[in-house]
């Protein structure tokens, strides 16, 4: 609340107030005469008898008529002092509490020297400058420096696409007591076939396994028992991975898997549909495209990698081949 506020409510009940109760406890409960404080002050000003000293806040408190003027200056003064008003019988009463503590967070934001935000003339002198450095370096007439530029650019690309990778990472759920259901031979060779001649299948593309995958195998197993996942493009021994990620998370049986990249399953004889068909420890269809992208930049820059080591080693082997020669042939 405001110090104008708090004035102008005061200045209103004063107002309202009689003029002889609030003279008789002044005098009877402060021993002070209103008439030797300010003889040319009016009733309005002096009735505030009820600030304390700044300096007698933790004393026994100790009264002094303030006007309206000065209650303002005092509790400018009086930097985060909480301000009290009692109303009783005898009059209104004001008092100054101890001051309020700072929370200390915003000390230490008050210690912390102001950051000054460069221009945009300096932005674009950086950048010219490390432009330039970086042409010099890969226009060098030494392949070495050439080399060891591209190599430690391409390193810090790894570093920061391997800390991008980390936010895709989800905590596997605590794994459920799953009895797998036996399936003689015969029940196998059957569901296996039935499998091959249906054409309904799941894909599985480049965003790998997602909770869409495992949604897809439940539509499927509502009108059908087994069901074909397709993984195409799929590395070599990556649909052992993929059978046995969906295999977790729909809580299904791999019957066969073929080797054009083609998982069979089969939903089980006491197939219960969960509530959840797609589970909440995998990745959405947006975030598992993204995470792609950047397993793919990994995967390039890694080969890049290297293949400057590579170069690089080659090049020492080169050097330390002609300085051999070098010694060893006679001297003009």
């Amino acid at each position: 609340m405001s110090i104008r506020f708090v004035g102008r409510r005061v200045s209103n009940f004063i107002r309202t107030t009689s003029v002889l109760h609030v003279r008789d406890s002044v005098r009877q409960n402060h021993g002070v005469d209103i008439r030797c404080i300010n003889p040319k002050a009016n009733l309005h000003t002096c009735s505030l008898t009820c600030f304390p000293l700044a300096n007698q806040i933790s004393q026994k408190p100790v009264f002094v008529p303030y006007s309206i003027h000065s209650l303002r200056s005092h509790v400018r003064l009086v930097s985060n002092s909480a301000v009290e008003m009692t109303m009783g019988k005898d009059g209104v009463r004001f008092s100054v509490g101890k001051q309020l503590e700072r929370h200390e967070g915003l000390r230490e934001r008050e210690k912390k020297p102001r950051r000054i935000k460069p221009s945009k003339k300096t932005k674009l002198n950086e950048l010219r400058f490390y432009r330039l450095k970086a042409k010099k370096k890969m226009r060098s007439p030494n392949p070495e420096i050439r080399i060891l530029y591209k190599l430690g650019k391409a390193k810090r690309k790894e570093e920061w696409l391997i800390e991008k990778l980390r936010k895709f990472e989800v905590r596997k759920a605590a794994a459920e007591v799953h009895d797998p259901e036996s399936l003689t031979e015969e029940e196998k060779f059957y569901l296996k076939r039935t499998g091959e001649k249906k054409k309904h299948y799941v894909p599985v593309g480049r965003r790998g396994v997602f909770g869409g995958v495992v949604l897809n195998m439940h539509l499927h197993w509502k009108n059908h028992e087994t069901v074909k996942v397709v993984c195409k493009p799929c590395k070599p021994g990556q649909i052992q991975e993929y059978a046995e990620e969906l295999t977790r998370l729909s809580k299904g049986i791999v019957i066969d898997i073929k080797p054009n990249n083609v998982i069979i399953f089969y939903r089980g004889k006491n197939y219960v549909r969960p509530e959840i068909m797609s589970p909440p420890d995998t990745l959405s269809k947006a975030k598992a495209l993204e995470k792609y992208k950047y397993e793919q930049s990994l995967e390039h820059t890694s080969e890049f990698i290297e293949k400057l080591e590579n170069e690089l080693e080659e090049y020492y082997e080169h050097k330390a081949r002609f300085a051999k020669a070098k010694e060893s042939s006679p001297m003009d």
